[in-house]
């Protein structure tokens, strides 16, 4: 009876559950969700365009500026009014320095260089919280629906030892054993509900939306072969290591500017003046030469600043180094572990399956009591757990190995999207463009693109 109860079961689960398994919702969708729902990576991407407009300022600085100035007088006196009306056109444009203005675009160029694997980053950690959240989903899932099964298993255990209690076979301590195990099942199940919705609030939060049918992932993602592999991908992909590279090199170009600062700089200036006063317009042009003469060692202070905000990022730089190959080797062992962990909760189900079916056997026969079957299904529900957490943990530490060498990202897994592109709004303004151009007005379009996505 008991073979055809399970096999009825799984009638009715391929029935009324099949469709919806196979319409349910890849991983891939899901971080597809998490990707372009972000607002961590919208607020990320716009600080980036932030950092893309400092070059664009800096430029400007290489370029003519040009004013006007008008103005209008009365003064009113006893004997007559007068007015006077005067307007001026001026031009100032820095002709030479030495080169210090271009190292400072330099140093802000890679300052975006920087800022663009933050962005990065920022993708990867909201990737793999998508993944976490899709498997726990699954995990809290099917950790309900086995929670309902051990249910249903000691309603029929309950039955049965009732019944042999009603023919005189057991006591009654038997059938309060049964009552007592169904309500420990029971509020077990009410916090495997509880999680359930925990996660669920999780994954609605990372995505925008709410889990529905959740498949699990039935193949692993490509990993290195081995640890000392992906450390050497890591130290040439990891956008960490990659932005404080970039951050040491714009703070050793801090210091070639700080070293110039006691430098001369030339610049132009040329003028137009118009006045109807009578003397007509006026014309005029200027070269100017400057530079300090003393500044109290103000110029030496900030060198020594900029040498040790370099020491400074190289220090950073060597500290990302190690932490980035200490999560390497951890990200394997947590990998392997889970691996592990699958391969012998496996052989502990089959082994529960078959210890649970021979002592329920028994206990028909009378050889067995009712807490013997009861505790032969307990360790067959802690078996299927067990291999259900294991199964769960071995695809997140996976993940957690890509997150870890640096390629968890919408690109490396192919999620067939539409990825945010930083080069080309960089493209747009590193040039500094006027807002009456073709590149300010093809800017501007590319802005409204961003607001409408």
């Amino acid at each position: 009876m008991f073979k055809k109860a399970t096999t009825a079961s799984g009638l009715f689960v391929l029935m009324f559950f099949g469709p919806s398994i196979l319409s349910a919702q890849s991983l891939s969708d899901t971080l597809r969700n998490a990707y372009t729902t972000s607002g961590l990576l919208v607020q990320n991407r716009a600080l980036l365009r932030a950092a893309d407009e400092g070059v664009s300022g800096s430029m400007a600085l290489l370029r003519p500026v040009i004013n006007w100035s008008s103005s209008y007088s009365y003064s009113g006196a006893s004997a007559s009014d007068k007015t006077s009306l005067s307007g001026s056109l001026s031009a100032n444009w820095l002709l030479y320095d030495f080169g210090n203005s271009k190292i400072k675009t330099e140093a802000l160029k890679e300052t975006v260089l920087a800022t663009r694997q933050s962005l990065m980053s920022i993708e990867q950690d909201v990737l793999l919280r998508g993944v976490t959240a899709h498997m726990n989903y699954r995990r809290t899932v099917e950790f309900a629906l086995l929670r309902s099964t051990n249910v249903e298993l000691i309603v029929q255990e309950l039955s049965a030892a009732q019944d042999r209690f009603d023919v005189g076979e057991v006591t009654r301590t038997d059938v309060a054993l049964a009552e007592a195990r169904l309500a420990s099942a029971r509020a077990s199940l009410a916090s495997a509900e509880g999680n359930r919705l925990r996660a669920a609030a999780e994954y609605q939060a990372v995505t925008g939306t709410l889990p529905e049918d959740l498949a699990t992932p039935v193949e692993l993602p490509v990993l290195p072969e081995n640890v000392e592999t992906g450390i050497a991908q890591a130290r040439t992909q990891h956008p960490d290591l990659k932005r404080m590279q970039h951050t040491v090199k714009a703070a050793e170009l801090s210091i070639i500017t700080a070293n110039a600062a006691d430098q001369f700089s030339v610049s132009g200036s040329a003028g137009l003046a118009v006045n109807d006063s009578g003397s007509g317009v006026s014309e005029s042009v200027s070269i100017t030469v400057s530079g300090p003469i003393y500044s109290g060692g103000a110029k030496a202070s900030g060198v020594r600043a900029a040498m040790a905000r370099r020491d400074s990022t190289r220090a950073q730089l060597h500290i990302a180094s190690l932490s980035m190959e200490q999560e390497v080797r951890n990200s394997f062992v947590l990998f392997n572990v889970a691996r592990a962990s699958g391969e012998a909760t496996e052989r502990q189900v089959k082994a529960a399956e078959v210890a649970f079916r021979g002592i329920r056997e028994e206990a028909s026969l009378g050889a067995r009591t009712t807490l013997d079957v009861l505790n032969a299904e307990q360790e067959l529900l802690d078996a299927r757990a067990s291999s259900i957490s294991a199964g769960i943990d071995e695809q997140i530490a996976a993940y957690t190995v890509l997150a870890s060498i640096g390629k968890l990202n919408a690109v490396s897994l192919g999620l067939g999207l539409k990825t945010y592109d930083p080069i080309e709004y960089y493209n747009f303004v590193k040039a500094g463009p006027r807002a009456k151009s073709t590149e300010g007005t093809g800017l501007v379009d590319l802005l409204k693109s961003l607001v409408e996505n």
